[in-house]
């Protein structure tokens, strides 16, 4: 199966068809998906260069006035919740806590929607200054980008030696009650020999590990098939030290297979994105930055929601545009295809 018989599409800003569409205000798509988790990027800027997502001077700055505000993102993400059936929403970046006004995104939201769930995934760079703060605004959980706890790793892997501000961040967290921690590690092969110590430094912190295999989002192009790290290899090396025992995944949704680690009731997950990958229960939908709406990780196609918001639409226009772009939605990734091509955004650049 190629590409254009999967249905990849290329990145356009005009309004999305309606055609064939059933009659029903949630985001459903073609393939019988329906999307109730959102992700928000608020930023493109990091304060780590992890190879796997960032280059090493940075992305190129998105222009102030092209960033969706404080009060743009608290209009999207309540529209989404009552009028699109979203259910979760996450913010993402760059690095969310590059956004002075992070505290100001949160409160509106969870102001705006007091039942939804309101997560964050952060490096937790700064987090310890900030999370009880975030706590108070409505934040519900984080999930913590952390790859290794060995120091000279992490700064080789990061570009930056910040391992120790990293780690107060995920303990600062779980005091202020954004629980449960999760701790997001991304497979690498030079630091596959460290995941046992990561996951017993989580089982002793009292944090949820997940490992993720590495995607084709990396800023220097530099990821192939037969270099990365797969989730079998992966078990392999977790089962010289502990005892694990498949647990499936929590929900038909949930991205990461879980094992009991030593019986339980503590676990591990493993989000093979590529050798196991979950595109046909998919329930995510992606807003970036600057105000792109992005119905797959992978796919380049977009549909600007920013300037049709700034133009003055209705919620009504608004929520239609978002049905459309979720009705255009791709089968899957198509990693495995020959002809495979990457998004041109990076990870960095979407949003996590």
């Amino acid at each position: 199966m190629t590409l254009v018989d999967m249905g990849i599409p290329t990145v356009r800003s005009g309004r999305p068809s309606l055609d064939g569409r059933p009659e029903t205000p949630l985001l459903v798509d073609r393939f019988g998906r329906t999307a109730r988790d959102l992700r928000v990027s608020i930023t493109e800027k990091c304060s780590l260069r992890c190879t796997y997502c960032m280059p090493e001077e940075g992305l190129p700055a998105i222009p102030q006035e092209e960033l969706l505000t404080a009060g743009e993102i608290v209009r999207l993400v309540t529209l989404a919740v009552r009028e699109l059936g979203i259910r979760e929403v996450r913010f993402t970046g760059g690095e969310p806590l590059m956004r002075r006004d992070l505290e100001e995104i949160v409160a509106g939201c969870h102001t705006a929607a007091p039942e939804i769930p309101l997560a964050m995934t952060s490096n937790g760079i700064g987090l310890r200054h900030r999370a009880a703060e975030l706590a108070e605004a409505g934040l519900s959980r984080v999930n913590i980008s952390l790859d290794t706890v060995d120091r000279a790793g992490f700064a080789r892997l990061t570009r930056r030696d910040r391992l120790e501000s990293a780690l107060s961040g995920i303990r600062a967290a779980g005091a202020a009650g954004l629980a449960p921690v999760k701790v997001n590690a991304v497979l690498m092969r030079e630091t596959l020999d460290g995941a046992p110590d990561l996951l017993r430094w989580c089982l002793d912190e009292g944090c949820e590990l997940r490992f993720i295999e590495e995607m084709p989002l990396d800023a220097d192009h530099e990821w192939a098939r037969a270099n990365m790290v797969t989730a079998a290899e992966l078990l392999d090396v977790l089962g010289t030290r502990y005892r694990l025992t498949a647990a499936g995944r929590e929900d038909p949704s949930a991205p990461a297979e879980t094992w009991l680690v030593d019986g339980g009731p503590a676990t591990v997950g493993i989000i093979a994105s590529v050798t196991r990958k979950f595109c046909d229960t998919c329930d995510r939908t992606r807003l970036t930055a600057d105000g792109m709406l992005r119905s797959c990780l992978f796919s380049d196609q977009e549909f600007d929601l920013r300037g049709v918001l700034r133009a003055g639409a209705s919620d009504e226009d608004l929520a239609q545009l978002w049905r459309g772009a979720m009705w255009q939605k791709w089968a899957g990734h198509g990693i495995d295809a020959a002809d495979f091509v990457p998004p041109e955004r990076t990870m960095g650049a979407i949003g996590g």
